[in-house]
C-alpha cells in the first residue's frame, strides 16, 4: 500500500506541471472518445440497387427528404386551379354602350321632329310642302352619332328598326335590353360561355311586347353587348400557388422509421433514402465524430473549470484532480463493460450499472458539488453508451435513470457518512431506481409481462445496492492511497475503542477528559465559522497524545500525586512539556494517522512561550534565552489547527479557576485570543479577525453552558436518614 501511495504522490506532483496537467485531461478525453466511439459510429450497410434487403432497416435519425418534399410541393402547385377574376366594370360599360345607342336614336328622332316643325312653319308661310327624311337618311344620321366600330359591328336593319320607332318604344326597348344584359353579365362569362350568354339574352328579349322589328333590334343589341367578363388573374393564381407550396409540410424520414423491410426489393427510391440516412458503406460522414469531440470538450471544460476555481492548496487540488480522474475512468470502464452486454439483447441491461457509486465516492472524498457534476456527466455518457436499444444516438431513458439514481444517493448522504449510512444511501438509490424505471415504462404506456417487470426490479436493486457495496470496498483503498481524510475516516477515528484513545484513557485519564472538553469547544467554534467541525473534534482527541509518554508531568494527571516539576530546574521542565508535541507527532506517525490529525497535534501550540517556566528561569538565572522556552511549531496553518489551539488554552485556563463566572470566562477568553494575536500565532492561517471574534463568542457561550451554576444540595444527617427510613 505504501508503494501505491508513493506512486500516486509522484503522479500528483507531475500534475503541478502544466504539460502533464494538459496530458491528464487529454487522457480523459481519449478514454471518453474510445468508450463512446463505437456508439456514435454510423451503421454502414453493404447494399446495392435492386438487391433484396436481408434485414429490416430503420432510420438512425430524423432526416428531411428534400426531393420528396419538392415533389410534393410541385404536386400541390399543379393542383391549384387558375384564378379568373370577374370584371364587373365590363357590365356597366356594355350597358352604357347600349344606352348610348338608344339615346342616339332618340336624338335622331328629336332632330327630325324639330326639322319637320320648321318645315311645317315655312310651308305655311310659303305655301310649300314639307319633305320628311327617308329611313336611309335617318340611319346615316344615327351612324354619325356612333363610333365607327359600333356602326360596323351592327347591321343596318338594327339601326333602321331603331330610327323607325318612337321615343316611347325606344325607352321601353332600352330598359328591357339593359335589364337583360345586366341579368346575364352579372354572372361569370368565360370565353367558352359567351355564346351561351348571348342566347340567354336572346331568350329574355324574345317574348317581350315590342313590335317585331324593334324586338329583333333589341335582341341584336343584347347579343352585341354580351361579352366575356371573366379573365385569368396571374397575380392571384401565383399567390395561391405560393400558399399551396408553403402549406406542404417537409417530408421527413423519422427516427426509427422503417426504410425497407426484410425481404423487400431495394428500388431507386429506397436506395436514395438509405443514402440520405447515411447507411450506405460508400458514404463517409464525420459529423458524429465531430459532435462527439465537441461533447467531450464541453465535459472536460466543466471539469477543468471546477478544479480551476476550487479554493484549496495546490497540493490538495492536484490530489483531488487525480482522484477524480481515477473514479471517472473506473466508472466509464464499468459502464462500457456493461454496455457491451447489449449484444445479447438483454433489454434494459444498462439499468444494472452502479450509477450512484461515483457520486457517493466523490461526495465522501472530495465535495458534493463535484459529485453532482459527475452524476450529470455520467448521465450524458450513459445515454450514449446504452443506445443499442434505441434507434437514435441518445438513450434519454438511461440518462434520466443514471442521473436520478446518483442524485438520490448524493442527497441522502449527510456529514455522518459511516458505512451503515452508505448502505442506507444505496438502498434509497435502489428505491428511486425502481420508481424511475416504473415512470419510464408507464409514460409511453408500455406493455410488459410480469417477468419483465421482475427483471427491471432486480436490475434496479442491484444497481443501488451494488453502488453502496462498491463504495464501501473502494473507499479504504482511495483513503489509504491518497491520504485523504474523509468524513467516514474521521468518524472511525473518533471511536473510543481506537487503540490510541484507549491508550490516553488508560495512561492519562486527565488528559483524556481535557481532550474531550477541548473537542467540544473546538467543534462548535469551527462550525460557527464554516470550518470542518468534525476534523477539529477528532484532532482534539489526539492533540495531546504525546502526554502519555510522561503523564505525571502534566497537571491534569497529577491527582493525589506530587508535582515533579517542583524538583526540576525550569529548563528541564520546559523541555518535558514541549516534548509532548514532538512525542505526540511521532506516536501518530507510527500509527499511520492522517496528516491532518498530525498537523493539529504539531501546530496546536504553535511557537507559543511557556511563560511560567520562562519567568521562573529568569528569576533563577539572568542568562536565559526565550527561544529555549518556546514550542517548536509550526504555527497554525489551518483554521481547524488555530481553533484547537485556542480551545486548548482556554479550557486549561478556565479549568484552573476556582469559581468561573460568565464575566470571568469572557475576560479570560479575550485575553488568551489577544495574546495569540499579539504573538503572531495566527498569521500563517487564513482565519480572519471577524472569524476570530465569532470563535471567541462561541467559546464563551459553550463554556458558560458547561460551567453554569448548580444548586448545592445539603448533606443529609444520619438522624434525618433514620427518620426517613
Amino acid at each position: 500500500m505504501d508503494k501505491l501511495q508513493q506512486n500516486f504522490i509522484r503522479i500528483r506532483k507531475l500534475l503541478d506541471i502544466t504539460f502533464f496537467r494538459i496530458l491528464f485531461f487529454l487522457v480523459l478525453g481519449i478514454v471518453l472518445f474510445g468508450a463512446m466511439y463505437s456508439n456514435v459510429k454510423p451503421e454502414k450497410l453493404d447494399l446495392s440497387l435492386f438487391s433484396v434487403a436481408e434485414k429490416t432497416i430503420r432510420s438512425p435519425g430524423t432526416i428531411e427528404d428534400k426531393k420528396s418534399t419538392e415533389d410534393k410541393r410541385k404536386e400541390a402547385i399543379n393542383q391549384v386551379q387558375p384564378v379568373y377574376a370577374l370584371k364587373n366594370e365590363y357590365t356597366q360599360n356594355r350597358v352604357d354602350l347600349i344606352t348610348s345607342i338608344f339615346q342616339a336614336a332618340v336624338e335622331v328622332n328629336d332632330e327630325i321632329k324639330k326639322e319637320m316643325k320648321k318645315q311645317e312653319e315655312a310651308a305655311t308661310e310659303e305655301k310649300s310642302e314639307k319633305v320628311e327624311p327617308n329611313v336611309s337618311d335617318k340611319v346615316t344620321r344615327l351612324k354619325a352619332k356612333l363610333t365607327a366600330g359600333v356602326s360596323k359591328d351592327l347591321s343596318d336593319q338594327v339601326f333602321s328598326s331603331l330610327v323607325q320607332s318612337g321615343n316611347d318604344e325606344l325607352s321601353i326597348a332600352k330598359d328591357l335590353t339593359v335589364t337583360a344584359i345586366n341579368n346575364v353579365m352579372s354572372k361569370r362569362i368565360s370565353t367558352d360561355e359567351v355564346e351561351n350568354a348571348k342566347k340567354r339574352v336572346e331568350e329574355e328579349l324574345k317574348y317581350t311586347t315590342l313590335n317585331d322589328n324593334l324586338r329583333l333590334a333589341a335582341i341584336d343589341l343584347g347579343r352585341y353587348a354580351v361579352i366575356q367578363n371573366e379573365f385569368y388573374d396571374p397575380g392571384a393564381t401565383e399567390e395561391l400557388r405560393q400558399q399551396a407550396a408553403e402549406s406542404v409540410e417537409p417530408v421527413k424520414i423519422l427516427q426509427g422509421q422503417i426504410i425497407v423491410e426484410e425481404g423487400k426489393l431495394i428500388n431507386q427510391d429506397i436506395f436514395r433514402q438509405l443514402k440520405l440516412a447515411g447507411l450506405l458503406s460508400n458514404e463517409k460522414s464525420f459529423k458524429p465524430f465531430i459532435g462527439l469531440v465537441m461533447l467531450i470538450t464541453i465535459i472536460l471544460s466543466a471539469i477543468y473549470y471546477y478544479f480551476y476555481q476550487l479554493k484549496s492548496l495546490p497540493e490538495k487540488r492536484q490530489t483531488f484532480l487525480l482522484l477524480y480522474g481515477i473514479i471517472f475512468i473506473l466508472s466509464i470502464f464499468i459502464m462500457k463493460i456493461i454496455s457491451m452486454l447489449q449484444i445479447f439483447n438483454f433489454a434494459g441491461i444498462g439499468y444494472i450499472f452502479p450509477a450512484a457509486m461515483g457520486g457517493i465516492l466523490l461526495k465522501i472524498l472530495i465535495d458534493e458539488k463535484l459529485a453532482i457534476l459527475m452524476s450529470i456527466i455520467m448521465a450524458v455518457c450513459g445515454s450514449i453508451l446504452f443506445n443499442e436499444e434505441v434507434t437514435g444516438t441518445l438513450n434519454f431513458s438511461e440518462g434520466i435513470y443514471i442521473l436520478f439514481s446518483a442524485l438520490a444517493a448524493i442527497l441522502f448522504l449527510n456529514t455522518q457518512n459511516h458505512r451503515t449510512k452508505i448502505l442506507q444511501a444505496g438502498t434509497f438509490a435502489a428505491i428511486v431506481n425502481v420508481l424511475t424505471i416504473c415512470a419510464l415504462i408507464f409514460l409511453p404506456n408500455g406493455q410488459f409481462s410480469g417477468v419483465e417487470y421482475g427483471y427491471y426490479l432486480i436490475t434496479a436493486l442491484v444497481s443501488g445496492i451494488g453502488s453502496a457495496v462498491l463504495t464501501i470496498g473502494l473507499l479504504p483503498l482511495f483513503e489509504a492511497s491518497f491520504g485523504i481524510l474523509s468524513t467516514m475516516k474521521l468518524i472511525e477515528l473518533s471511536n473510543p475503542n481506537h487503540p490510541l484513545l484507549r491508550k490516553i484513557l488508560m495512561e492519562a485519564p486527565g488528559t483524556y477528559h481535557h481532550s474531550v472538553m477541548v473537542a467540544n469547544l473546538a467543534e462548535s467554534a469551527c462550525e460557527s465559522i464554516g470550518a470542518n467541525g468534525l476534523l477539529a473534534r477528532v484532532g482534539s482527541y489526539y492533540h495531546d497524545i504525546g502526554k502519555t509518554k510522561r503523564p505525571n508531568f502534566f497537571i491534569e494527571n497529577q491527582m493525589h500525586h506530587d508535582n515533579p516539576h517542583d524538583r526540576l530546574p525550569p529548563d528541564k521542565s520546559a523541555n518535558i512539556i514541549i516534548s509532548h508535541v514532538t512525542d505526540g507527532s511521532a506516536i501518530l506517525k507510527k500509527y499511520h494517522m492522517p496528516k491532518e490529525i498530525i498537523d493539529i497535534a504539531e501546530q496546536h501550540h504553535g511557537t507559543t512561550l511557556l511563560k511560567f517556566f520562562y519567568h521562573k528561569a529568569i528569576q533563577s538565572d539572568a542568562d536565559v534565552r526565550e527561544e529555549e522556552f518556546r514550542y517548536p511549531g509550526p504555527m497554525a496553518q489551518t483554521k481547524e489547527s488555530a481553533v484547537v489551539g485556542i480551545a486548548d488554552s482556554v479550557e486549561a485556563a478556565v479549568r484552573s479557576l476556582s469559581q468561573p463566572t460568565p464575566e470571568l470566562i469572557e475576560s479570560l477568553v479575550k485575553k488568551i485570543v489577544a495574546d495569540r494575536l499579539q504573538d503572531g500565532q495566527l498569521n500563517e492561517c487564513d482565519i480572519t479577525i471577524k472569524e476570530i471574534e465569532t470563535v471567541s463568542h462561541t467559546l464563551c457561550e459553550t463554556l458558560k453552558g458547561i460551567f453554569h451554576s448548580r444548586i448545592e444540595y445539603p448533606e443529609l444527617t444520619k438522624t434525618k436518614k433514620v427518620k426517613q427510613a
